[in-house]
């Protein structure tokens, strides 16, 4: 079993150690450094915090690697996905809080429940209606974000130009058919603690 964690921590490592910082940055997906505001030392400092976290994930449980999602901004630690308990949520929570560099963390690990094809569809379809609304508006700037959506309820993390920007995000989420709830995680540019000059 030792062996079987050891092996995937491995793998993981291999594959997220493969992205550029160059071409797609560390934000996430597609994120470009020059589109970044946070200064190069910053970013790799969130990559650092976001990939120590995920190795002592997988190490608390090699399930992790799929169920349980995190961003780092800024030193500020953002979770989301599913868990089995409350005491595996509350030793995530610790688990982050111990991460070198940690300034905050938010937790929004749902507890599992019985998977249902129905609404993990829809919420993958509300997901894809807000990036490609973000991709589309001229207002946004969309590679600077994240999205999880979760039952209905959709999470966004990332850091905005400016107040407006916050406000045609949350503006356009609201707009998507069957979306209950909008829970922001954006912070404004001038608010981080190192920028590009």
């Amino acid at each position: 079993m030792k062996i079987k964690k050891i092996f995937l921590l491995f793998i993981f490592l291999i594959l997220t150690s493969c992205v550029g910082y160059s071409s797609t940055g560390v934000l996430g997906t597609g994120v470009s450094i020059a589109i970044d505001p946070r200064t190069i030392g910053t970013q790799i400092d969130d990559s650092i915090m976001k990939k120590n976290l995920a190795a002592k994930l997988i190490n608390m449980n090699s399930s992790y690697l799929l169920s349980v999602k995190t961003q780092v901004l800024d030193g500020r630690i953002f979770i989301t996905g599913k868990v089995d308990n409350i005491e595996e949520k509350l030793k995530i929570t610790k688990l982050a809080w111990e991460t070198k560099g940690a300034r905050s963390v938010k937790n929004d690990l749902r507890i599992k429940e019985k998977f249902n094809f129905k609404q993990s569809a829809k919420d993958v379809l509300i997901t894809a209606q807000l990036r490609a609304v973000m991709i589309a508006s001229k207002k946004i700037t969309s590679v600077n974000y994240n999205i999880d959506t979760y039952k209905k309820n959709i999470y966004i993390y990332g850091i905005a130009q400016n107040q407006e920007e916050i406000e045609e995000i949350i503006k356009e989420a609201k707009l998507i058919l069957d979306v209950e709830e909008v829970i922001t995680s954006i912070f404004l540019v001038e608010d981080l603690r190192v920028v590009k000059n």
